[in-house]
């Protein structure tokens, strides 16, 4: 009997360990959030406009204190000196490159710029400038995403059909090496469906004597869940009721616009009940347990804050459908919730 108090007693004493929890944003601001987790790290970056700022953490959910670094910026009065818009940090053939939109003058200039670090941690050695990654006609084009699939190196991003501002669309090419396309782009998906025309009528006429809105699909980012390939692209735009839709790649070639197929419905829109606007770019990470997928998007605390700085990241987990498409609810509240370690 005393040997059974004194177990009781010790376990008593024995202190508890509630798990870690964290309540979204996960950062104050971060617009175009984006996620790469490789070697226990999570890599994290965010448009600043001005320069490539990285983030590196153990847990992503501590992304608010994470240590960071300024690892590129750009000289002035160049092409690529302006409004530096999504960057994406990714491990491609042993070397590390960041994608990112940068103009000149003005949105009118954007094209997308690469860089790159020979070093195993990319918080050392040099980010060196490769160049421009443009199609053949060197169109204006956003949000380049990267996908290396059977053997082939892949991007997708946001475009222009011709040289003006009109509509934004989803391109796709296959790439010679990380820094150069192979080859013409081509397009796989434009806003077509009435929930990605917001503010538009069928052909294009104003709406309740609104001005025009551009049509817009952008921020394209590839998802894969066994030998299903996806990408999730968000639609309408960021000062709107901004939304994700989802293509889907029904087998042959990627480079085929007709073996794209696009979901007739949005797959995440906003929660004003949970006080989520307008979310949009979202991004996808499995946790440290090898298993669980997350996502990260940003998104705005009030219906009226446009495409500023007050867009901050959020995360939360999603799950797969039978047919093996992602379900990813909807935006969640801003309550705790359980760490993704």
């Amino acid at each position: 009997m005393k040997v059974l108090l004194c177990w009781l007693v010790l376990l008593v004493s024995l202190p508890t360990f509630a798990q870690r929890t964290f309540t979204n944003p996960i950062k104050a601001s971060g617009p175009d959030p984006w996620v790469y987790r490789h070697d226990g790290w999570y890599y994290y970056m965010n448009t600043t406009g001005r320069n490539l700022t990285l983030w590196r953490t153990r847990n992503v959910a501590d992304l608010a204190t994470a240590e960071q670094k300024v690892v590129f910026t750009p000289p002035p009065n160049t092409a690529y000196s302006r409004d530096l818009w999504a960057p994406e940090i990714h491990r491609i053939g042993g070397k590390w490159y960041i994608y990112f939109a940068a103009d000149s003058v003005n949105n009118q200039t954007h094209r997308i710029w690469v860089v790159e670090n020979a070093s195993a941690d990319p918080f050392a050695g040099e980010w060196v400038l490769k160049g421009k990654l443009a199609d053949p006609g060197d169109h204006w084009a956003i949000d380049l995403t990267v996908l290396e699939h059977r053997g082939k190196l892949y991007a997708a991003w946001s475009g222009w059909a011709g040289s003006k501002n009109g509509q934004q669309d989803i391109y796709i090419a296959q790439l010679k090496n990380p820094w150069t396309m192979q080859g013409d782009r081509v397009r796989i998906s434009q806003p077509e469906l009435p929930w990605e025309r917001h503010g538009h009528t069928s052909d294009g006429a104003q709406m309740n004597g609104e001005p025009p809105v551009v049509l817009v699909n952008e921020g394209p980012e590839f998802l894969q869940n066994g030998n299903k390939t996806f990408i999730v692209y968000s639609a309408n735009a960021c000062w709107l009721d901004y939304c994700m839709g989802l293509l889907e790649h029904t087998g042959g070639s990627l480079l085929d616009p007709k073996n794209w197929r696009k979901h007739p419905q949005p797959v995440f829109t906003q929660n004003p009940e949970n006080s989520v606007w307008a979310p949009g770019h979202g991004g996808f990470f499995t946790a440290s347990d090898g298993r669980t997928p997350w996502m990260i998007y940003h998104a705005n605390p009030t219906e009226t804050d446009g495409c500023g700085n007050r867009r901050a990241p959020h995360i939360q987990p999603f799950s797969w459908n039978p047919d093996g498409s992602p379900n990813f609810g909807k935006p969640v509240p801003k309550t705790a919730m359980a760490v993704p370690e």
